[in-house]
């Protein structure tokens, strides 16, 4: 709880209260301990006093355990011990709900919660596909073709259809951006599609979170806890993982440089901190500690929530300065040596062995240590944790339905809807690619089929001239026969008329000659050889 200006955690055997300090809340923190051994309560306490220091407040609830947070306490016979034992009616412990909202990527049990392909940027989504130093380079050549051409990244089925553009077209972009192989846009499709799979449709899409609408504080100036609901994220790691980079990131990228500061802007707490861990690239780890080392700077606490302090990489933990670490169980020589290594990790307090202490802490309690107002951590401390102020437990569906639709940011985030981006525009351009291709390709059907009517009317025409040039010259062929043919017997006419009276004529003094000579006889002979001779009969 918040109190004297501080966040009052717990309690000593000894009845000395303590706290830590709000300056050194940026140097983020680690809440460890077996299951059952107290880690949500602690988590509770910790979101409780940053909302009444004013400071809103992220975390995952992955059992479902926390959404309670809405709700008031009830004083139960257990509470009332407790907060007797803590004397905290004298603090101004009071139970009341906290102003709360509630997230879900699948808007389930929650206002959905997504953001675009292009906000997530190249990088980090090469880093949560896994892909290589190649595959990287291209993704980053897609996204500046998809810039350059003004074509909108919203969700997958936009950046598959960037991705298949630019490789059908690789010959193209090759001078303007250098060498890409089809190959290896194949592969980035492919994981596209795989993390498509686990459910990142439902997370990219229009309307886009923004990232400052968690900065809000509700009514008496408390911090607004946003509350995702993981229940079902947490069943994907990948996309646990990837999302919770993506806030990080975009905390990062959104806020302005503030140094060191009274208290937090922002606290982020990761639940089950070892699925974001477990199976994780070096590329993502690498991204991961990088984010967690410098978003101090901006404001913003990091806590991690989880089993076992060995489920945090080396690298990330050098930056958690405040620690609270609950029942660590060791069954196996293996879990002893982790148990170890977290006892050597809080600052050794002669007045206890840590080890022995972890390991037979009871539910509730913790060894604590926090950086002093010097930035140096405290020796390690055996403390009772407080209990919250809110609900423990879960809470009715209908609470939560009206919980979630009384939030000013349902009505802007509730619908989804799929702007024209550059699935839309290059579905168009293929249609209208096609089109003209297939206009083309009528075109000059028709134009071959034009050509080809035109040829055969030639030929046509050429046919024509040809017989009526040939019957030109039967016709004066026949002409001319038929002028010799008359000539012909016109000539022979004459010539059989001219003959025959000749020959009368001939015969007739011939015939008189003969029959001077012959009588009759001679007559007839001489007429009919002169006739033969002359053409007549």
């Amino acid at each position: 709880m918040y109190a004297d200006d501080r966040i009052r955690i717990g309690m000593k055997e000894n009845g000395e209260n303590v706290y830590i300090e709000p300056s050194m809340c940026c140097r983020h923190g680690l809440i460890a301990g077996a299951t059952g051994s107290g880690k949500t309560i602690t988590l509770k306490v910790l979101a409780e006093s940053f909302s009444d220091m004013g400071v809103p407040v992220f975390l995952a609830d992955v059992k479902g355990d926390l959404a309670g947070m809405c709700m008031p306490g009830q004083e139960t016979d257990d509470m009332k011990e407790r907060i007797e034992r803590f004397s905290l009616t004298e603090a101004g412990f009071d139970f009341h709900g906290y102003p709360s909202v509630f997230w879900d990527i699948y808007g389930k049990k929650g206002i959905p919660l997504r953001t675009t392909i292009s906000e997530m940027g190249p990088d980090l989504l090469a880093t949560v596909l896994g892909l290589n130093d190649l595959q990287t380079a291209l993704l980053n050549i897609v996204y500046k073709i998809a810039d350059d051409q003004g074509l909108l990244l919203v969700d997958t089925k936009d950046l598959k259809a960037m991705l298949n553009y630019v490789s059908d077209n690789n010959k193209k972009f090759e001078d303007d951006y250098g060498k890409i192989a089809p190959v290896s846009i194949a592969a980035i499709v492919r994981e596209v599609v795989a993390l498509e799979m686990k459910g990142a449709e439902q997370f990219f899409g229009e309307t886009a979170i923004n990232i400052r609408d968690f900065f809000s504080t509700g009514p008496e100036g408390r911090g607004v806890i946003n509350i995702l609901d993981s229940s079902s994220l947490i069943n994907d790691p990948t996309l646990y993982s990837m999302f919770m980079m993506y806030l990080l990131s975009e905390l990062f990228e959104t806020l302005p440089e503030v140094g060191d500061q009274a208290k937090p802007k922002f606290v982020f707490f990761f639940d089950e901190a070892h699925l974001l861990f477990n199976g994780a690239s070096k590329d993502l780890l690498t991204k991961i500690e990088q984010v967690v080392k410098l978003i101090r700077s901006k404001g913003v606490g990091v806590y991690f929530a989880t089993q076992n302090p060995s489920d945090i990489p080396d690298g990330v933990m050098n930056q958690l300065g405040n620690k609270i670490e609950h029942a660590l169980h060791a069954y196996t020589p293996a879990e002893q040596k982790k148990v170890r290594a977290a006892a050597e990790g809080l600052r050794e307090n002669p007045e206890f062995n840590t080890y022995e202490t972890l390991m037979s802490l009871g539910t509730g309690e913790a060894v604590v240590s926090f950086l002093a107002p010097d930035g140096v951590p405290s020796l390690a401390q055996k403390v009772a944790i407080l209990p919250p102020q809110s609900q423990m437990g879960e809470i009715t569906e209908s609470v939560r339905d009206s919980e979630i639709k009384s939030s000013l940011l349902y009505s802007k985030y509730a619908q989804s809807y799929d702007p024209d981006s550059a699935y839309e525009f290059l579905k168009r351009k293929g249609v209208e690619e096609e089109e003209a291709k297939e206009a083309a390709r009528i075109a000059e059907a028709e134009q071959k089929e034009a050509l080809k009517a035109q040829q055969a009317a030639e030929k046509e025409e050429q046919r024509a001239l040809q017989k009526a040039e040939r019957e030109e010259q039967r016709a004066k062929e026949k002409g001319g026969r038929a002028m010799k043919s008359a000539a012909k017997s016109v000539g022979n006419s004459v010539a059989g008329t001219v003959g025959r009276e000749v020959g009368k004529s001939v015969g007739s003094s011939f015939g008189k000659f003969g029959k001077t000579l012959g009588g009759n006889m001679g007559a007839s002979i001489g007429r009919g050889i002169i006739g033969t001779l002359f053409g007549g009969r």
